[in-house]
Parts: structure tokens; sequence; C-alpha cells
């Protein structure tokens, strides 16, 4: 079987991860205690529920327990979020997905039993500084406090050399970890794979560090 997801929250995260999730294939569960959201949101999910999700009994009547995952995307009451994930924590909930506005919010949600926390605009920030740094950038996704994978457009210097000629773990202390040539994407690339050109390279490494790849690169 596979995995069955709820979203709790039809906002512009919850909906864009509801839509997402459904669109590969996956059933989905969207949750709001707005009937325009659910309106909004019917044909991008599999079942679309108007509840208030801070009653324990009506996530009872809904079978929230059934869901593989729950993601908690309620937008700007920080109570109803914090409150919801502690039900669904209580309740049983297998993974509890919620996001966060600010660092203390996260906080608290990661101590009332949420499995993790997102910071969709914070990390939407990240991505944006980066791709304002360099124009080879295309991603930036932190993995951890100080390291995070970054997509990277290589450059006209790259073009028909080798992983060991760049030697870019030496260089800069990162890792090339895949390379992707058009639709084509190498996992774990050998270090005599020749860039070609447009190839885009995916690695890994301190930021501090990626901050040189990205401007010297």
């Amino acid at each position: 079987m596979t995995k069955q997801f709820a979203v709790i929250g039809l906002g512009r995260f919850g909906s864009s991860v509801a839509r997402t999730l459904y669109e590969m294939g996956y059933e989905v569960m969207g949750i709001d205690e707005d009937e325009e959201r659910i309106n909004a949101n019917i044909q991008y999910v599999t079942h679309a529920v108007a509840a208030d999700t801070t009653d324990e009994r009506a996530l009872r009547e809904i079978g929230i327990r059934n869901f593989d995952v729950v993601v908690v995307s309620i937008g700007a009451d920080i109570q109803a979020s914090i409150l919801t994930t502690l039900i669904l924590k209580e309740m049983g909930v297998r993974k509890i997905v919620a996001k966060a506005q600010n660092e203390r919010h996260g906080q608290v949600l990661y101590k009332v039993g949420a499995d993790r926390v997102v910071f969709p605009e914070r990390d939407m920030g990240v991505r944006v500084a980066h791709n304002l740094i360099s124009a080879n950038v295309l991603d930036f996704i932190e993995l951890a406090e100080d390291y995070s994978v970054a997509e990277v457009v290589v450059t006209s210097n790259m073009v028909g050399k080798t992983l060991r000629q760049l030697d870019v773990r030496a260089r800069y202390n990162v890792n090339v970890i895949a390379i992707k040539s058009g639709e084509q994407f190498n996992i774990s690339p050998s270090p005599d794979d020749v860039i070609q050109q447009n190839d885009v390279l995916v690695v890994i490494g301190h930021n501090l560090d990626l901050k040189k790849f990205e401007e010297k690169a």
C-alpha cells in the first residue's frame, strides 16, 4: 500500500503540499475550517473535510490515526497549530510534520510532539539569497544548521573536465553527489565522469565551503 497523507490547513503552503502529493499519486485528505478553502482545493485532494482540528472528537471522526503522515500547516493561528500537534501526538499519529512561523514556534512544536518542523518562509529566504549570490545556483536546501545541498550549473571552465580534474573536494572541501544531464540523473558519479555543457552538479558540504564554491566555481 502507498502512504496516506493528511494535510491540516489549506493555505498557500498546505494546498501546495497537498496538491503535489496528490499529483504524485498518493491518497491525500485536505482538512481546513474554512469551507471556501475546502472548495478551492477539492479537485486537488482525494478527500476534503471541513473540521476544527483543535477538537479531538472531530479528528477521531475523520479517522486521523489511519494516516501515515499528518502535515500541520495551520497559518497565523500559532495556538491552534500547537494544540493540533499536541492532540495528534496524544492520539498516536505515526508521523507529524508541522509548519512553524519562527524558531520559538518550532521549538514548541518539537516539544509537544512534532517529528519534523519546517520553516517555509525562512527556507525560501535562504534559497532566494543563494540564487542572488550566484546566478549558477538553481536550488539550495539546508540539511542541518551548518550543512546543505546546492544545485549548481556548471561554468564554461568546468566543461570537458572530469570530476578528478576539478578536484572540488580538495579545493573547496565539498562533495559532488550527483550530476544532472538533461533528463539523466547520475547518482554517485565516478571521478572519471566528464562534465558536459549545461550539466548541473548536486553538491553537499558545510555552508561556508559551499559559499566559496558558488562564488569561485
